[in-house]
């Protein structure tokens, strides 16, 4: 099974072109964690002791939210996650996590911050697998009013 860590060229630039235009922008991220935090080529930030993978997506978490800040980005919500109640039984996620950011150019610079890069690794190292699904919210009301 592919396992998905981070965003390719072609899908930043569908992201860049779909969302650029639309303001505020919300991420869905669905996490799996690795049981063991995975640290090979990571060796400078790598704990003393050994952690879960969890653990090193929570340090990932620590380091990056004072950045996320200055971006204006804030986070929505956290939450653990088991099975779907629609969906399939072979896919189970961990976590989720949903982030707002101002904008697509506001997100883009945190993710290109040298200080958010020299913290990334711990993400990496935690993560077995993960989606990154943006969003624009849509009002309802007008569209549920006039049916």
């Amino acid at each position: 099974m592919e396992k998905h860590l981070s965003a390719n060229p072609e899908s930043g630039k569908k992201f860049y072109q779909n969302f650029h235009d639309k303001g505020e922008i919300v991420m869905l991220n669905l996490l799996k964690f690795h049981e063991k935090a995975d640290y090979t080529n990571l060796e400078q930030l790598q704990p003393n002791k050994e952690i879960s993978g969890e653990e090193a997506y929570l340090l990932y978490m620590e380091k990056t939210l004072p950045e996320l800040k200055k971006a204006g980005s804030r986070i929505l919500y956290y939450g653990k996650s088991k099975d779907f109640l629609i969906g399939p039984e072979a896919e189970k996620w961990d976590a989720i996590l949903l982030v707002e950011h101002e904008s697509v150019v506001k997100f883009m610079e945190f993710a290109q911050n040298k200080d958010y890069l020299k913290n990334a690794g711990h993400r990496t190292a935690g993560l077995e697998d993960s989606r990154l699904l943006p969003s624009t919210e849509i009002n309802l009301t007008p569209n549920i009013i006039h049916s």
